[in-house]
């Protein structure tokens, strides 16, 4: 591989490796803050304005289906963000947007930094396939009533809490029991949704979001299971979403992907959601379908080698 041609890697990246089993649907970006309090909420409010920004520019659907931008009740400052899950309604775009999961760095002087020092904080990037209702829509060879699919959620394994809204938001806050806790016990996997005055429409908005959870993460369970065997046999790695993918640095005006290697100078033009993302992202893809054909090379090598120890 290192010794092809960049041109023929690509091409037989796009010809040998198979796509992804998500490709096709719709998609849910979900932003949650790490380390560096509230400059992380405040950063996870940028990169919120930037995917949005990327759809409005390409033209793409999206909504907020939840957003939490209160800390301890109260709501935040400017941009701050604790929690948000943006949807993208478009056809294939959980392939589009896939190579931006993983953890987001921002390397930045805060406006309450009276020294002028620099400080590091980060986001943490889910990308999430978007599936239709159940009951009215397919989506191809997904089968929500069948316990061997990744889109089954037994409703037995779910408990399901309601309470009293809480934060800013309206009259409906702390007088209707209208928030929906959904929790998953065989994973502990917990959705809470209030964004809606509606019970029924947040108790929807919870089961999208637990499905498209526990989807992706049965997956990520297959896909780390054969990562790992990779990597005892020929050394191939995976980086997985809890790796850092990417570095904004303000005082640089600097954007550089640590999987591809791409570093821009155009860090407005990316927050905007402008072509310097697309940019970006274009050469993560390119890196994605790399390591997949080094998997499909490595799964042939491997099973090469078992065969020849099997023939007496």
């Amino acid at each position: 591989m290192a010794t092809m041609p960049t041109q023929l890697r690509e091409l037989a990246s796009s010809l040998l490796v198979p796509e992804h089993p998500f490709a096709s649907l719709p998609c849910l970006i979900e932003l949650r803050p790490g380390a560096g309090g509230s400059e992380a909420a405040l950063f996870a409010g940028d990169l919120l304005q930037m995917y949005q920004g990327l759809c409005k520019r390409q033209g793409f659907r999206c909504s907020l289906i939840k957003l939490d931008d209160s800390a301890s009740g109260t709501a935040g400052s400017a941009n701050e963000v604790q929690e948000a899950i943006l949807e993208v309604d478009h056809p294939r775009a959980y392939d589009l947007l896939r190579c931006e999961a993983g953890v987001h760095r921002v390397q930045r002087v805060p406006a309450t930094e009276s020294k002028g020092r620099t400080h590091t904080s980060a986001v943490s990037v889910l990308v999430l396939p978007s599936f239709p209702e159940a009951d009215n829509e397919e989506i191809g060879t997904a089968d929500f009533d069948d316990p061997a699919s990744d889109f089954y959620v037994n409703p037995q394994d779910v408990r399901t809490d309601v309470m009293r809204a809480r934060g800013a938001g309206g009259q409906h806050v702390n007088t209707t029991d209208s928030a929906v806790r959904l929790t998953h016990t065989p994973s502990n996997t917990v959705v809470a949704v209030q964004d809606e005055r509606s019970q029924h429409k947040n108790r929807q908005k919870a089961w999208r979001i637990l499905r498209s959870r526990l989807a992706q993460a049965r997956r990520e369970a297959r896909e780390e299971e054969k990562a790992q065997l990779r990597v005892s046999v020929v050394g191939i790695a995976k980086m997985g979403r809890g790796d850092k993918v990417r570095t904004y640095n303000w005082s640089q005006q600097r954007v550089t992907d640590h999987r591809s290697g791409i570093t821009l100078h155009r860090l407005d033009n990316v927050l905007e959601g402008g072509p310097g993302l697309d940019q970006v992202m274009d050469s993560v893809k390119s890196w994605l379908r790399e390591r997949g054909l080094e998997a499909i090379i490595a799964d042939e090598e491997a099973a090469a080698r078992d065969s020849k120890r099997t023939i007496p």
